[in-house]
């Protein structure tokens, strides 16, 4: 609470905007960690971005002396725990949440970041002129990673004019999501970064695959 010197009126102070606010919950579970430390409150519970993973972060959270933060690091002080984030991360961090999970069945914490990640970062497409090579070199690069945690990879098989024609393999073939893969995130993305590209065509035989959803 403050009081303004022109007109003595008490005004209220605007709560403090954290770069990455700890939920009461989450803060529990993590001081009932920390205190297991032999210096509590030496420690502060760490966060830094370290990957990315399509265009969410992968994060490091872990507890470091307070006595060996960088200058730069964003310190705060959030109900009795102190939070510091890596100075790299700042800007991507700002505005997300650490909670515990929605569902009561799963242990840990979860990050909620409004911040996107961008998974063309460092990719330069313009290297090449020809439209094949850019969709092969972005399902390479980028979209095959993403996949690559399921099991699954994307495959170009032939560039018609404007149209991309596909195939998806490994854990991707006959299964129910693929469908909704290729829309949602293969698809929006080669849309995106190779303009002359105007459509993706899924031709994958999915009644070949494990769990074929596709009946003939």
């Amino acid at each position: 609470m403050t009081v303004d010197a022109d007109t003595n009126e008490i005004l209220l102070d605007e709560e403090p905007q954290f770069v990455l606010t700890v939920t009461p919950e989450a803060i529990e579970r993590v001081i009932e960690i920390r205190d297991g430390d032999e210096d509590p409150g030496s420690v502060a519970l760490r966060v830094e971005i370290i990957g990315t993973s399509g265009t969410d972060y992968s994060y490091d959270l872990s507890f470091a002396p307070i006595a060996e933060m960088e200058e730069n690091d964003d310190l705060s002080v959030q109900d009795g725990l102190s939070v510091v984030v890596a100075a790299g991360s700042v800007d991507r961090m700002r505005g997300a949440t650490l909670d515990l999970p929605s569902n009561a069945g799963q242990a840990g914490l979860i990050i909620r970041n409004p911040n996107r990640a961008d998974p063309l970062a460092g990719l330069d497409l313009s290297v090449t002129g020809d439209v094949a090579e850019k969709v092969s070199m972005l399902l390479e690069h980028v979209v095959n990673p993403q996949l690559a945690a399921h099991g699954g990879f994307a495959a170009l098989v032939g560039v018609d004019d404007s149209k991309a024609y596909l195939t998806m393999g490994g854990g991707c073939q006959g299964c129910a999501a693929s469908a909704q893969t290729l829309q949602m995130g293969i698809r929006e993305q080669i849309l995106e970064a190779i303009p002359e590209i105007t459509e993706v065509i899924d031709v994958t035989d999915h009644t070949a695959g494990d769990n074929p959803f596709y009946t003939q």
